[in-house]
C-alpha cells in the first residue's frame, strides 16, 4: 500500500485505518503513525472520531475492531465447533512428532484431538497443563508429566504463576499451542493466568507449533499470550485468509494448511 502524506485528507486516513483493522483486527498507534505518515496527535484524533462513530474501540497504545472481541465458550462446546477441521489440523501436527521427542501440549479442543492421536505413542515424553489431555493419556501412551497450578475450569487447564515451578525445570523439543485469538501482532486469550502459562511454555521449547483453525484469525481477546515472534510453524485449515497467511510467511513462519 502506498504511504499517505501529511497533507492527505482525514477521510483517506480513516479508510486506511479501516482497512488495517479489517486485516489485522488490532492496530498499534506507532504503526498507524508510520503507515499514515502523520503525528501521534493526528492519529489519536482520527481514532477518537472513528470510535464516536462506533467503528472501533480505542485501547492503550492503539485500537481494536469492534467486531473482534471474543467470549470463550465452555470446553465441551469448543470440542464440537469445527470438529472436522480440528481433526485434520491435529493429524497434520502428529506428522511433526518424532520418536524420542519431548513435547508440550497446550490446552484447547484442537490439542485434545492431538492427544487422542498419541494414545499408542510410548516413544515420546509429553508435558501438559491440560486436564483433559492427561485423562486421555492416563492409561496408555507417552510418558506423562502434568504441570501443576491453579485449575481454570472453563478451559480445563492448570494456569498461573504456580505453573512456573514445573516449567522452569523443563526443556521441550516442541510445543504445540492453541489460541483463542490470532492477529499479526499477537496471540490472545481471555484469561491473564492462562496467557502467563502459554508464554512460559513457549519459552521452554526449541520449536513452537501453533494449531489454529481459521475462525480464530482476526479475533482478539483480553490477554496477550505471546507474539508471532514466538511461533515457528502455524498449522491451520485451507479457509485461512490468503492475505493473512502471506503475512505469517513474511514473518518467517511456516504455514501448513490442511
Amino acid at each position: 500500500m502506498p504511504m499517505l502524506q501529511q497533507a492527505d485528507l482525514a477521510p483517506e486516513r480513516h479508510d486506511r485505518i479501516r482497512e488495517m483493522l479489517r486485516i489485522q483486527s488490532a492496530v498499534r498507534l506507532n504503526a498507524l503513525c508510520e503507515v499514515l505518515q502523520v503525528s501521534p496527535a493526528t492519529v489519536r484524533r482520527d481514532l477518537e472520531e472513528l470510535e464516536r462513530n462506533g467503528e472501533l474501540r480505542r485501547v492503550h497504545g492503539g485500537a481494536v475492531s469492534v467486531h473482534s472481541a471474543l467470549e470463550e465458550p465452555v470446553f465441551d462446546e469448543k470440542v464440537q465447533l469445527g470438529a472436522a477441521e480440528k481433526q485434520r489440523i491435529a493429524q497434520a501436527a502428529l506428522e511433526h512428532i518424532r520418536g524420542g521427542d519431548t513435547i508440550y501440549l497446550d490446552g484447547g479442543s484442537t490439542l485434545l484431538a492431538l492427544a487422542r492421536l498419541l494414545k499408542h505413542r510410548n516413544d515420546v515424553t509429553l508435558v501438559t497443563n491440560s486436564i483433559r489431555a492427561a485423562q486421555e493419556l492416563a492409561g496408555s501412551g507417552p510418558r506423562l508429566i502434568l504441570v501443576g497450578g491453579k485449575l481454570r475450569r472453563l478451559s480445563q487447564t492448570m494456569v498461573g504463576p504456580l505453573t512456573r515451578a514445573t516449567l522452569d525445570c523443563l526443556h521441550v523439543d516442541k510445543a504445540f499451542m492453541g489460541t483463542l485469538g490470532l492477529t499479526l501482532d499477537a496471540l490472545t486469550t481471555t484469561d491473564p493466568d492462562e496467557a502467563f502459562t502459554k508464554e512460559l511454555a513457549m519459552g521452554r521449547a526449541d520449536t513452537v507449533y501453533l494449531l489454529v483453525d481459521s475462525s480464530k484469525v482476526g479475533k482478539t481477546a483480553l490477554s496477550r499470550a505471546g507474539s508471532l515472534d514466538d511461533v515457528d510453524v502455524v498449522i491451520t485449515d485451507v479457509k485461512m485468509d490468503p492475505l493473512f497467511a502471506q503475512g505469517l510467511r513474511e514473518k518467517d513462519i511456516d504455514v501448513v494448511q490442511v
